[in-house]
């Protein structure tokens, strides 16, 4: 019978001493299934990030299912424009647009919060769709811009036959890349570009207006490209393939590839996500027909861009908890590979492009290869002396060292 193989990912896990007592967040938590598994499996580190490109989620855990960025990648935008199905022509521009917190919409304003203070989809989607109506009723130049409700601060504007104007080539910071800094830079991309500056500006004033009371003042159009186009997972890995996660970008990348997308309720990206739901996803997936689950987590990756050591301590310990656990349990004779997409330092509060720890476990792998590590860590797999670069061969490396599935 083949065996199953559970890829298990959190989000922006890795970090940097000196998170919580000189310690990463990873080697503070508690994860003592993690910790076991490392010391009968084989550890090492990938480059998720090719050279020059930004060290994003989007960029990551395209590497991560196997996908080149270098040749795949055309935005953050488009990808969460997958997620949601959208039907994109080949002309059009789709960008990722987050509700922010600025001190003020303009040259000497600040980036307060990128997520308007974690908004819920239940009050976002309604402010997007009367931000849709209001800008369209304020100018006819709107009319080629639609905005999409997505989930919670994550959105998108379309932008109808823009794939080749100037604004395609706009170098838009994300917004959780510069929380408390000057929004200055961007303010001034934004300006070169007046139908899109008319735009955000309208937006800003609309949701100045009376009737919002929630936190976002701004939308933050940034990440834009042209629809997404991947191969096929079952294609190129001859395994049928699901997502869990709850965001979209994950999703996105799901359906472009022709995997299979679960929905999970109660998974909200945060701290207090539906571990057990995503789980019962997973265990049900694959022994009903399926081969690899995708098991994304973004809890840590949140905790770290908002300076929350501790939280994104306990983060990495629910996830070796109530996902590694019982996974392992369910499957004890599957291929476990456990890793993060990017780091995301708590000093940083954003992405780096260090290489990411990963963990290979499963029957038939020789610890040995793994140096004796004791515990998962960052500096144990760096330790290991293995480094595969560049990443989106990791998991087609783990397949084989596994001796297939």
């Amino acid at each position: 019978m083949r065996r199953k193989f559970l890829f298990l990912v959190a989000d922006g896990m890795g970090g940097w001493p000196g998170e919580l007592n000189g310690l990463t967040a990873m080697e503070a938590a508690q994860t003592p299934v993690m910790d076991a598994m490392a010391r009968e499996g084989v550890l090492g580190v990938a480059r998720t990030i090719p050279e020059g490109m930004p060290p994003g989620s989007d960029v990551a855990n395209m590497a991560l299912l196997g996908f080149d960025p270098a040749s795949h990648h055309t935005g953050r935008g488009p990808i969460e424009a997958a997620a949601q199905g959208l039907k994109l022509a080949e002309n059009d521009l789709v960008w990722r647009c987050n509700l922010v917190r600025v001190s003020k919409y303009a040259s000497d304003g600040v980036m307060l919060d990128y997520s308007s203070g974690h908004i819920t989809t239940e009050a976002s989607t309604p402010l997007i769709r009367q931000l849709d109506d209001q800008c369209a009723r304020c100018s006819e130049e709107f009319a080629p811009f639609q905005l999409i409700p997505g989930v919670q601060y994550r959105h998108l504007l379309v932008q109808r036959g823009a794939a080749d104007s100037p604004e395609a080539k706009l170098a838009i910071r994300p917004p959780h890349d510069i929380t408390d800094q000057s929004i200055h830079q961007d303010i001034d991309a934004y300006r070169s570009v007046p139908l899109l500056w008319s735009l955000t500006r309208c937006a800003a004033r609309l949701l100045e207006g009376s009737g919002n009371t929630t936190k976002a003042n701004a939308i933050w159009p940034w990440g834009q490209g042209r629809a997404l186009s991947l191969p096929s997972f079952a294609d190129n890995f001859g395994l049928k393939g699901a997502v869990i996660s709850a965001v979209d970008l994950i999703k996105g990348l799901g359906r472009a590839a022709g995997m299979d997308v679960l929905e999970v309720e109660g998974a909200t990206g945060l701290l207090d996500t539906n571990y057990e739901g995503k789980v019962a996803a997973a265990v049900e997936y694959l022994k009903n027909g399926g081969d690899m689950a995708f098991v994304h987590l973004e809890g840590p990756d949140e905790c770290g861009h908002g300076g929350d050591a501790p939280g994104k301590a306990e983060a990495v310990a629910r996830f070796d908890a109530r996902v590694v656990k019982p996974l392992r349990d369910a499957f004890p004779d599957a291929v476990f590979l456990i890793t993060c997409d990017h780091l995301t330092p708590v000093s940083k509060r954003t992405h780096v492009d260090d290489p990411v720890p990963f963990l290979l476990w499963g029957k038939g792998i020789d610890p040995e290869e793994a140096g004796g590590a004791q515990c998962f860590s960052e500096a144990q797999a760096k330790a290991s002396g293995l480094s595969l670069d560049p990443g989106h061969e990791l998991l087609s490396w783990a397949i084989k060292k596994a001796g297939g599935l």
